[in-house]
């Protein structure tokens, strides 16, 4: 049985054989013959003044299940540009089975020295490639930091992907462009294997800029910047729509909740957080509690991604069954829901909607910032009725009103709350009448 896997290779605290400064690694592969010769079949890039370098470039091999396949990682410190090794510096090495690095798919051993010195280790982790479809990138910087006394900054880009561990794998490395605080690099390819193992929503960290969608929350431009003069969408959406609704709600305790995000205190990524961090009570004391509560986690959370919206929809949804299920509990759920982008859950959404319109609720989804919100206005359902991708379910009636904040922005904020509850009297008429409670 044949196929190819791709090992992407670090080193850690090689010794240092530049007299001034750290060494300039370079990782060889070399793969043993039958006659117990020993052959190249590839090599990284070299790492310049780095003792604990991680290699961009990747080492593919032919992987044979019925073969016993020898490898030698050798780890060399370059010293000029001549293709031999004869006259670097040996950094150490190690000899390890192709097998046993598919099986273990990520190996850390210590590497062996002809000489002294500390426990230098190598790292290999190995991926089959399985999508050899490439992914075209053109990047560059507008206003990077001056980071040279003398001159303009020299700045290269890396990319990494996500690792389900949420460790980070080097992935591509850019060409270094010279004296610009404005770079343009040289467009390059990335093959989907390697970027995301084939999840076309797993993220990507990039060198350059690597903040969620909405923007990093210290910037102007985020549309979850908390400093500016006016308030922002967020803010804006939450306060119009909430002073309307509080009256309905005898208490004014507001279960408020976040997604999309990396959470403190261990970072996860969650799509279901209270906003006030306390799981055991989510509640918020009226429209300044939410406020509150969503500023305080702005300013402790990581923005991430993806944009998967089902997992709030549910978590209202089992309020709204343990309700339909106490027959003198004539009570009524509203969802609000505020993002910047599509969907990125969209089976499971059109599923969630269309259990949610048997049941006592709402959904109130507004658009903000910029993006193509075509998923959003397919989800309102005022075109036609809203099937499930899931199981072809089809909803019985329309719970859901969705409304972009850019349509709003140069006209008073009030008439946002106008728009996006306007459906809402008459979807509570269509369910209670539905339960044979007469209004």
């Amino acid at each position: 049985m044949l196929s190819k896997v791709e090992l992407r290779i670090s080193c850690k605290d090689l010794s240092s054989k530049d007299a001034l400064s750290a060494s300039d690694p370079v990782v060889v592969v070399k793969s043993r013959e039958p006659s117990g010769k020993y052959t190249e079949v590839g090599r990284t890039e070299k790492v310049k003044n780095c003792n604990s370098p991680e290699f961009a470039e990747a080492i593919e091999l032919d992987y044979r299940f019925e073969e016993f396949q020898q490898l030698k990682f050798k780890v060399i410190d370059i010293d000029n540009d001549s293709e031999t090794l004869d006259d670097d510096d040996d950094l150490g090495s190690v000899e390890l089975t192709l097998a046993q690095i598919v099986s273990e798919k990520e190996l850390t051993k210590t590497l062996s020295k002809s000489s002294d010195q500390s426990d230098s280790t190598i790292t290999i982790k190995a991926t089959e490639i399985t999508n050899v479809h490439e992914v075209e990138f053109s990047l560059r910087g507008e206003g990077l930091d001056k980071k040279d006394f003398l001159g303009k900054s020299d700045p290269f880009l890396e990319i990494y992907k996500s690792e389900p561990n949420e460790e980070w794998t080097l992935v591509y490395k850019s060409e270094i462009a010279k004296a610009t605080l404005n770079p343009v690099w040289n467009k390059f390819s990335v093959r989907i294997q390697a970027l995301c193992g084939g999840d076309m929503n797993s993220p990507i960290k990039c060198g350059v800029d690597f903040t969620g969608s909405n923007g990093d929350p210290r910037r102007k431009d985020s549309l979850h910047y908390l400093e500016g003069m006016r308030p922002n969408e967020y803010s804006q959406a939450i306060q119009s729509i909430g002073r309307v609704i509080q009256d309905y709600d005898s208490d004014q305790m507001y279960p408020a909740f976040g997604f999309g995000a990396k959470i403190p205190p261990n970072h996860e990524i969650s799509h279901e957080f209270p906003l006030n961090m306390n799981p055991q009570n989510p509640y918020c004391q009226g429209v300044e509690g939410l406020m509150a509560a969503y500023h305080s986690a702005i300013r402790n959370v990581r923005l991430w991604g993806p944009t998967n919206i089902a997992p709030i929809i549910n978590h209202v949804g089992r309020f709204a069954f343990e309700a339909q299920l106490n027959p003198k509990a004539a009570q009524y759920f509203v969802l609000l829901i505020i993002t910047d982008g599509e969907i990125t859950d969209m089976e499971e959404t059109s599923h969630a909607i269309v259990r949610a319109s048997r049941l006592p609720m709402s959904i109130i989804i507004v658009g903000v910032g910029n993006a193509d919100f075509t998923a959003m206005e397919f989800l309102d359902g005022d075109d036609g009725v809203l099937t499930s991708f899931v199981d072809g379910s089809k909803a019985v009636r329309d719970v859901v009103q969705f409304v972009p904040f850019r349509k709003f922005k140069m006209s008073s904020v009030s008439a946002l709350s106008s728009s996006v509850l306007g459906e809402i009297p008459q979807q509570v008429t269509e369910y209670f009448s539905m339960q044979n409670l007469p209004p």
